[in-house]
């Protein structure tokens, strides 16, 4: 199980319409919302890592959305896993496999 803390940040007249769109999305719950700022707190739990990837895109290509950080990141201890992280998932977090799980 992978889980996600998402920062989403949208205009303040959109946060409503944004949300609504977040929340119709697979194994996304918005946790909190500010008006007044424009900013949603978005958990996502996803079953693969390549699945965690495509709920991000999905949440970055919602109209209205400005910018898409991720925040908190999730996943088992599971060095197959950790081998298995897409390249796209590092850029997006600005991770790297720890040397010593490297082969």
């Amino acid at each position: 199980m992978n889980i996600s803390g998402i920062a989403v940040t949208t205009k303040p007249e959109w946060v409503e319409e944004v949300a609504r769109s977040l929340s119709g999305i697979d194994g996304v719950e918005v946790s909190q919302a500010d008006v007044a700022s424009g900013k949603l707190v978005v958990i996502q739990e996803a079953a693969s890592v390549g699945a965690e990837v495509e709920g991000f895109k999905r949440i970055r290509a919602l109209p209205h959305v400005i910018a898409v950080d991720l925040v908190q990141h999730y996943f088992e201890e599971d060095n197959e896993l950790i081998h298995a992280i897409p390249d796209e998932l590092n850029a997006l977090e600005g991770i790297s496999v720890p040397a010593e799980l490297q082969d």
